[in-house]
């Protein structure tokens, strides 16, 4: 598996304050992330999966969802995970 408890860890100890706080937004967006970039090179080989295509879209809008969350709540997080993922806004 790609993505397993230990590469969990690893992911929220970098953007939450502990590895057993799995709960903030941060954390959840790191997730988001890391699952997102695995589907995308996955559907550059399968470009006819439609079923991983749909949960590739539904994953960016979590996403994205968290992250107007976040930019409401608290916009110096925001813009510190936005540089963190190198994600573009």
């Amino acid at each position: 598996m790609y993505l397993d408890a230990i590469k969990k860890k690893e992911i929220f100890k970098k953007h939450n304050s502990s590895e057993k706080d799995t709960g903030k937004s941060e954390g959840q967006i790191a997730i988001f992330t890391e699952r997102i970039n695995h589907l995308t090179k996955y559907l550059k080989e399968n470009k006819k999966d439609n079923n991983t295509k749909r949960s590739l879209v539904l994953l960016v809008g979590k996403r994205r969802r968290l992250l107007e969350y976040l930019k409401k709540k608290d916009i110096q997080r925001y813009r510190s995970i936005l540089k963190s993922l190198n994600l573009r806004k």
